[in-house]
């Protein structure tokens, strides 16, 4: 869809880190229609048990979509328990293929806290190379932030927060209501 014909949703910020032995995702919790801020409390990181495994994942972009890919996601899990690259991979191949998901406007971290992954409409799996991730309007923010203090003494938690901070005063379309969520293996 053409940006002049999407309505003006602007996304959100979703940043995963992964350190010490633990990943975590935040969102902030803003949701904006053109310059308007329609809802500042979204909860756009969420905690899934899809076969009795733990896995934490965030969205930024339309949030019924987000919810479709996160329910397909569900399904792919249960088909392939335990193997969150594999699932990813899925349904990045049917996003891709099937002319229904093809128009869903969204994207997504996911973790079960050894792998960290990126999953968007374009058919993408990634996988970070520096232990960061983020998406949404705020994302390279939040990731540079992120990238300068990883090697600092900060845990996961402490690195996705201060990166959230900044993303935060910076990007209009984040605030700083933020659900984190920790995950270890």
């Amino acid at each position: 869809m053409a940006e002049s014909e999407f309505p003006g949703w602007h996304g959100t910020t979703i940043i995963g880190v992964k350190k010490g032995g633990k990943v975590v995702i935040a969102g902030d919790g803003q949701v904006s229609l053109g310059q308007t801020v329609i809802k500042g409390t979204a909860r756009k990181v969420r905690r899934l048990t899809p076969g009795g495994h733990e896995i934490v994942a965030g969205f930024a972009g339309s949030t019924a979509d987000a919810f479709t890919l996160l329910e397909r996601l569900e399904a792919k899990l249960e088909v392939t328990p335990g193997q969150l690259a594999r699932a990813c991979v899925e349904l990045a191949k049917d996003w891709r293929t099937d002319k229904y998901l093809q128009k869903l406007e969204a994207m997504l971290i996911v973790t079960d806290g050894d792998g960290l992954f990126v999953v968007t409409g374009a058919g993408d799996v990634l996988e970070p190379e520096h232990d960061v991730t983020a998406i949404g309007s705020g994302g390279n923010y939040a990731l540079a932030a992120a990238r300068a203090i990883m090697d600092s003494d900060k845990s996961a938690e402490e690195i996705a927060r201060t990166a959230m901070a900044i993303a935060a005063d910076i990007c209009v379309y984040t605030n700083g209501n933020l659900i984190v969520e920790t995950i270890e293996k």
